[in-house]
């Protein structure tokens, strides 16, 4: 058996509908990583520059919410968890702020109220989680109607870049400990993406013929680079966003970051944005790498 995860996975709830689905997802990744649950209810820290009695009041009924939000939690069936209460700017701010001091491995959210049932849909704190968090972000479809660990795979939204080869790094341990095996997609964009750049259809071929090529090597490789763990790979054409959000048959699908920023930080880029708005099974997004 491989050595345990060294932090924690952290679960953020607000009480809201989503909040069973974030707990579930969080705790199958937190036994699954034989690491601690902790699950996290963040409400405002007192303003420097507040009115009085208002201010305190104010604050009073919103940590009186989180704490409800803990009590509802509590109810869920998940593994044994530490339950918190934070104070803190935002929730996100707050979240940010536990996963540094903890050194977490994992922090899982919920979509948004707004989120259509069985799809994901980031809200404003997965979104501000997913600008700068020091380790991966999953985000749960609302509803989940099948709990990650019951379809027996875990995808990976492949591209051969340094944020790609840490999200298959990420995967393949999580594969490993789970003994199932992995899936690496690579979309290619339809032709016509290529059109504006390429004057006959005949070039326009030709470029896609070795697009496809450089593409297939890449994953032959990247699944080579997998021991131990049965690795399959599959080469789509069409919408990349479409195509990686209609996945269904994966536990989760892990993507990397795809965006300018600090190494070691999520920033999103425009694929894992907008998969995020509509994804069918939760999603993982991984730190860039260095």
């Amino acid at each position: 058996m491989t050595a345990p995860a060294t932090g924690p996975v952290i679960v953020g709830v607000d009480g809201g509908p989503s909040s069973a689905d974030a707990v579930t997802l969080g705790g199958w990744a937190a036994t699954t990583l034989e690491t601690p649950l902790v699950v996290a209810a963040v409400h405002p820290a007192p303003s420097a520059i507040g009115s009085g009695r208002v201010d305190a009041e104010w604050i009073s009924d919103r940590r009186a919410a989180a704490e409800r939000a803990l009590d509802d939690a509590r109810a869920l069936p998940s593994p044994a968890a530490e339950y918190r209460v934070i104070a803190s700017s935002s929730a996100a701010h707050g979240l940010h702020d536990l996963a540094e001091e903890l050194g977490a491995a994992l922090i899982a959210v919920g979509s948004a109220a707004a989120a259509p049932s069985s799809r994901t849909f980031a809200g404003s704190t997965a979104e501000r989680l997913l600008a700068g968090s020091v380790c991966p972000v999953a985000v749960a479809p609302a509803g989940m109607p099948t709990p990650p660990g019951t379809l027996g795979r875990i995808g990976v939204a492949y591209v051969d870049t340094p944020d790609g080869r840490a999200a298959l790094t990420t995967a393949a341990r999580l594969a490993a400990r789970t003994g199932t095996p992995l899936r690496l997609v690579t979309v290619v964009a339809h032709g016509d993406a290529a059109r504006p750049f390429l004057l006959g259809s005949d070039a326009e071929r030709a470029f896609l013929d070795t697009a496809r090529e450089s593409y297939e090597e890449a994953l032959r490789k990247a699944a080579e680079s997998v021991p131990g763990t049965p690795v399959e790979w599959d080469l789509r054409s069409g919408d990349v966003v479409e195509s990686l959000a209609e996945m269904d048959d994966v536990d989760v699908l892990f993507c990397g970051s795809r965006g300018y920023g600090p190494a070691r930080r999520v920033l999103l880029g425009g694929v894992s944005a907008r998969l995020l708005r509509r994804a069918r099974r939760p999603v993982v997004v991984v730190p860039r790498a260095a």
